[in-house]
């Protein structure tokens, strides 16, 4: 796992300038770096940069950019081709000088041409330049693991793994997307293809992007929709059989993995995704792995003593550290530099924490991400099966709010499910319904651009009609690379640690769609499947347990250490230097919320769930802008 960066530009960046922008990303490569420049014609000029982490062949014989034996290719490569040996063997005509996945990828193209990165099992962002043609190809992973930006602007592309090597390019304008702010204040982060830059965008997961002299085209090599709706056709009704298959899927992608020329560990949270994959990698090693886990001094999100049992029972050479708030708190002012657009999900404080402790003794680690998403394991799931079946009772009392007093008289304590199917009834963002006083808040504070700006508005592309399903999809596609993704990269980059994760395997993903929902969501029993296959390894009664979710003391932090920057940052003259808030709005908001703080007063706390992401923004700005 590395970083990458470049351009494809006729104004004149240079080399120095461009070894200036793959100097800001020190941190994703300590290994070693490279740049090369090359002109072409009509005045263009490419340059490519790389920082390394090295992972497989250590030798330098790994050093990007790497080009081609006969000159025709040179690429810049960020993440792992997990099937680069099998590949390997196909490609007997091209002469190896390495034992590195990159060149791989070179022969790869040289023999199939763009159309190689099908055959591709693994994470990744590459940047291939052809000579032949003078062809730039942007290429990113099937699900989005690897982060890839680019930069279009008046005829010119520039790209890069993150922000701040954009941000250092000569000429780069730093003007935020303003439209996308309201959806971010919902989420918490900057949807796809969107960044917080006007003309900066995000290269889709499953996407490709091709420029050459100044033409842009993009294509979809992979999607979620049109995998699913595919593989589903041909389902696997039988459980035992789909278990089966599916742990057999589930060990190679553990097991391809675990093969690195440094050391590997497993983050153990104690919850099932990461328990499966700390269980099939101790199964397949024959000496203990080194798992890491973070503990908390607040019981009710402290997950160690779990994982503590877990890696107890799996004989796993364990490693746990207690954090407190405190040294929670010191991480909030590292957010705007290592996130450096604008992400408030505040857990990526703990993957931070995780990420630092297991640096010590590995270079790469598995998690358990994608088992929510392509398994059924988020509550929203289970309560969208309830909510669709009563459906035709949110329908009336849609209608019957609009009667004057009714609503204030009658529909002040409905519960979620009722909101659920009745605060909206567009159904093309019906399984994203959150709470109507936070989006009228966002709206009041992005001065009434409309819900639209606040949702992904877009759910009968799935032509699904289950809503639990849909959900799924949608996560897939928005969630899981915007927020899980995004989270744990930078989390572990700060610290050149390199993430992988077996259950976003090409096939692993690709089979769940063949999966019907009663093996993952069986009404309420979340995960049914790869529940099943965990207790072939470890005792039923270890795992049941309800689940948890990493906390911070965002509202404490807010009324007491964070106080006086909240304040600044809702400032009346600063918010009207800024001109992105609604002044008077936003102002009112914070004050309403600071104001909140003493138990008996209403519950304004609640909408820290909107500060804090106010306040991220405004963290960032003061870094950045």
């Amino acid at each position: 796992m590395c970083g990458i960066c470049g351009f494809y530009s006729k104004r004149e960046i240079g080399l120095n300038n461009l070894i200036q922008m793959n100097e800001t990303m020190v941190h994703r490569g300590p290994d070693d770096h490279g740049e090369e420049l090359f002109e072409i014609r009509h005045s263009y000029s490419v340059g490519l940069a790389h920082r390394r982490l090295s992972i497989m062949d250590l030798s330098p014989l790994g050093h990007q950019p790497m080009t081609s034996r006969d000159g025709r290719v040179s690429l810049v490569f960020n993440g792992e081709i997990y099937n680069f040996l099998e590949l390997r063997k196909e490609l007997k005509d091209y002469t190896f000088v390495s034992s590195c996945d990159t060149e791989v990828i070179i022969a790869a193209y040289l023999k199939w041409g763009i159309s190689c990165v099908d055959r591709f099992n693994g994470m990744f962002a590459i940047a291939i330049f052809d000579r032949e043609d003078d062809s730039l190809y942007l290429v990113r992973d099937r699900i989005g693991k690897k982060p890839l930006y680019y930069y279009l602007e008046s005829g010119n592309l520039s790209f890069a793994s993150e922000l701040k090597p954009l941000m250092a390019m000569r000429g780069f304008r730093k003007e935020i997307e303003t439209d996308i702010l309201g959806n971010y204040l919902n989420h918490w982060c900057i949807p796809g293809p969107y960044s917080i830059f006007k003309n900066v965008y995000k290269l889709e997961p499953g996407c490709i992007l091709r420029f050459q002299y100044g033409t842009v085209t993009t294509n979809r090599y992979w999607g979620v929709t049109d995998k699913y709706h595919e593989l589903f056709k041909n389902p696997v009704r039988d459980f035992e059989t789909a278990k089966a298959e599916l742990k057999n899927k589930l060990l190679d992608a553990v097991k391809i993995r675990m093969k690195a020329d440094v050391p590997v560990g497993v983050f153990l949270s104690g919850g099932y995704d990461s328990s499966l994959v700390c269980a099939m990698a101790q199964h397949l090693s024959d000496k203990p792995v080194k798992t890491y886990c973070i503990g908390f001094e607040q019981a009710d999100y402290n997950e160690a003593p779990f994982a503590n049992k877990v890696a107890e029972h799996l004989g796993t050479a364990h490693t746990e550290l207690y954090i407190s708030d405190t040294d929670m708190y010191k991480m909030v002012e590292e957010l705007p530099h290592c996130y450096d657009e604008p992400f408030a999900d505040n857990s990526q404080i703990a993957t931070m924490l995780v990420s630092k402790l297991a640096k010590q003794d590995v270079s790469v680690v598995l998690t358990g991400d994608g088992g929510d998403e392509f398994f059924g394991g988020y509550n929203v799931y289970s309560k969208l099966q309830r909510a669709q079946k009563i459906d035709w009772i949110g329908a009336i009392i849609y209608y019957a709010k609009k009667i004057p007093l009714v609503e204030k008289n009658c529909f002040k304590d409905m519960s979620l499910l009722l909101r659920m199917v009745s605060d909206e009834r567009n159904r093309e963002i019906k399984t994203q319904v959150g709470i109507n006083n936070y989006i009228r808040a966002i709206d009041e504070m992005m001065s009434g651009k409309g819900k639209e700006h606040y949702y992904f508005a877009y759910e009968s592309k799935y032509g699904v009609k289950q809503w639990d399903i849909r959900r799924m999809l949608l996560d897939m596609e928005t969630y899981l690379p915007n927020e899980i993704l995004c989270k744990v990269d930078r989390a572990s980059m700060k610290y050149a640690l390199e993430c992988r994760c077996p259950i976003l395997d090409k096939n692993v993903m690709e089979y769940s769609y063949r999966l019907p929902q009663n093996m993952k969501d069986d009404k309420g029993n979340q995960k049914k499947i790869l529940k099943s296959i965990v207790h072939d390894y470890i005792p039923q009664e270890l795992m049941e347990r309800p689940k948890t979710g990493f906390g911070v003391p965002i509202n404490d932090w807010l009324m007491q250490q964070l106080r006086g920057q909240l304040e600044d940052y809702a400032d009346s003259s600063f918010l009207k230097r800024q001109g992105i808030f609604d002044v008077e709005n936003t102002r009112q908001l914070v004050l309403s919320y600071l104001g909140s703080g003493d138990k008996g007063k209403d519950s304004g706390a609640n909408y820290s769930k909107i500060v804090w992401p106010f306040f991220v923004f405004q963290q960032w700005y003061k870094k950045w802008m």
